[in-house]
């Protein structure tokens, strides 16, 4: 079994990627293979909204020139899908926005391609936008038909402040548990 968490934040190995690593952990202690995405590192753009995937139906976005497909391809690959992103200005980083509309766009257009996938969020926040953010993040899931497990919240906003946040930590460690525990019902 493998899970893929796309961290939407534009600080590499910042907050968010901390409580990734956290359910991460978890996973890893339960045989579950794992592959950290940091979108700060591809180049991925908003849709553009020329519907060809829905003709194609091929699985893939027509725009080639950024990573969009290699994110599709990382996805179909896995059993698990993890949505990871702080809240900036009230709602999930462009970056995240940017790959949920393209993969969710391509799904929705071939059949709805990671239905039953597990899925799950990991949300980082300084103040307030937690349910706004939480909210977009749904709508993949949700309109995939995955099968959500769950989100976790931590609180910071320096790099490694995260960490200090123990009912956070508590919260994403047990992320991890359920989402192990589900796949490993799926998949037995």
């Amino acid at each position: 079994m493998k899970v893929i968490a796309f961290n939407g934040s534009p600080r590499k190995d910042g907050n968010t990627a901390i409580l990734i690593g956290h359910v991460f952990s978890e996973l890893k202690d339960q045989g579950i293979e794992t592959a950290l995405v940091q979108l700060s590192e591809k180049e991925i753009h908003g849709c553009i909204a020329c519907y060809k995937c829905m003709e194609n139906k091929d699985q893939r976005c027509a725009v080639k020139n950024d990573s969009a497909n290699e994110c599709i391809e990382m996805m179909l690959g896995a059993d698990g899908i993890i949505l990871g992103s702080p809240v900036y200005f009230q709602d999930v980083t462009p970056e995240m926005k940017a790959l949920i509309d393209r993969t969710g766009y391509v799904a929705r257009s071939n059949g709805r391609m990671f239905r039953k996938k597990v899925g799950a969020r990991c949300l980082l926040l300084c103040r307030s936008g937690a349910i706004h953010t939480l909210d977009t993040m749904d709508h993949f899931f949700l309109s995939g038909e995955m099968i959500l497990v769950g989100r976790a919240i931590g609180i910071g906003r320096e790099k490694g402040e995260v960490e200090s946040d123990e009912e956070g930590i508590r919260l994403v460690k047990s992320l991890g548990q359920r989402m192990a525990w589900l796949l490993g019902k799926i998949h037995t």
